[in-house]
């Protein structure tokens, strides 16, 4: 008897969520959306940008190149 009263109420709360997705969500224009997606795509370029310019700066991977970063240049110093 549980088990068909829960199965009502997840049934029930399936129609609910179906219902309030076409009814009360707003949904972004297709337009709106390419304009998040571009400013998403640029954001990510940006920070991985810097991410780079901070690992090259600082010598992260200096074995492998002539460059050993700010902390290399420190080192060689003392």
């Amino acid at each position: 008897m549980q088990n068909e009263n829960e199965m009502s109420q997840f049934i029930q709360y399936l129609k609910d969520s179906y219902q309030e997705l076409l009814t009360k969500v707003t949904w972004p224009s297709w337009k709106e959306l390419q304009g998040s997606s571009v400013l998403v795509f640029v954001a990510s370029l940006l920070i991985a940008g810097l991410v780079f310019v901070m690992d090259w700066s600082f010598g992260v991977n200096a074995e492998e190149s002539a460059w050993k970063g700010v902390i290399g240049l420190v080192y060689d110093l003392f």
